[in-house]
């Protein structure tokens, strides 16, 4: 007995000694890095079609986190992240070739955009991933960014370096890595199912079940309804005045979720305008999102009635949390 004692005491010993190595490596190397990637050889023809449906994303996914006061994207500070993750900034992405991405090629953003590595192999761990996001649309994007529209045009204004905590540098050693790129073309889903039309604009456009999900941790991006409570919501984010949050249940459970709350014509609204039923408005971090139109945020409706309903009371958690704030 007291050998295995002496055997296992060595063993969580070593273990020990292991993990406080790994933590003094992370904290000297910092957020994980990668070798440069070999990016897709190509060059996107900027139409107009094409540089309007890439702004329409844009305002969906990139203004929010970008644009600074003057709605140039020259990066800002992301308050609506929880703290623990260090002082994140977004970064400057107009065309300027030293502070911006004028000097990044069609093939380098669209890698960025798919694994959120950067063409020198860094790893920008916060920004989200578009593994799901048709060909078409990601060259539309690009498009935009190479386009003559304002929030793009070059300027060397930058917002301070992002400040990661530990735990977000732990995170890219360990939990938090980049995709893969795909080996596949991904097409738009024929708009006439709008059940597929939905699933596509809410989880390959605008990554809705990234935030209305359990857990940031825990989510597939190639799978996203593998996701930990996929849109049942509770992730936890800085809303107004940095006070927290919990996001909502999208699920149509008919308690807690949208099922007896919001019809279709309201769900829209609600999306696009940024009003609930009732009148009020919804809270931030949620903003509208005029840009959709109406048929796409009725195609997420039809798409949400398909998740498997979810009862997760987040009117309730949220009314505890203000009390317990305030």
């Amino acid at each position: 007995m007291k050998k295995i004692l002496k055997i296992s005491g060595l063993f969580l010993g070593c273990l020990v000694l292991l993990l406080l190595f790994f933590c003094a490596y992370v904290s000297v190397v910092g957020l994980a890095t990668y070798d440069p990637p070999i990016t897709p050889k190509v060059t996107v023809e900027r139409t107009t079609a094409r540089v309007n449906r890439g702004e329409s994303i844009a305002q969906i996914q990139c203004i929010s986190c970008h644009a600074n006061n003057e709605n140039r994207l020259t990066g800002k500070y992301l308050g609506e992240i929880p703290s623990v993750f260090g002082k994140i900034y977004s970064k400057n992405i107009t065309q300027d070739k030293e502070k911006g991405i004028g000097n990044w090629t069609d093939g380098e953003i669209m890698y960025f955009l798919r694994t959120s590595v950067k063409p020198d192999g860094t790893f920008s761990a916060i920004m989200p991933r578009y593994p799901l996001m048709a060909e078409e649309d990601l060259k539309s994007v690009v498009a935009w960014l190479r386009s003559d529209r304002f929030p793009v045009q070059p300027t060397k204004q930058e917002a301070p370096q992002i400040e990661y905590s530990f735990f977000s540098q732990l995170l890219s050693h360990t939990i938090i890595k980049p995709g893969d790129y795909p080996q596949q073309r991904i097409s738009i889903p024929d708009s006439t199912d709008q059940v597929a039309l939905g699933r596509y604009i809410a989880n390959g456009v605008a990554d809705c079940y990234s935030c209305h999900s359990a857990d940031f941790l825990d989510q597939d991006k190639l799978h996203p309804e593998r996701s930990k409570g996929f849109y049942g919501g509770g992730n936890k984010m800085n809303g107004e005045g940095g006070k927290p949050i919990f996001t909502a249940n999208l699920t149509f459970d008919d308690e807690t979720g949208i099922g007896k709350k919001y019809t279709k014509s309201q769900f829209v609204r609600a999306v696009k305008m940024g009003v609930r039923p009732d009148g009020s408005i919804l809270r931030q971090p949620m903003g509208p999102h005029p840009t959709l139109s109406d048929y796409e945020v009725g195609a997420i409706y039809e798409y949400l009635k398909t998740i498997p309903k979810l009862k997760n009371d987040i009117a309730g958690k949220n009314a505890e949390l203000q009390v317990a704030t305030n």
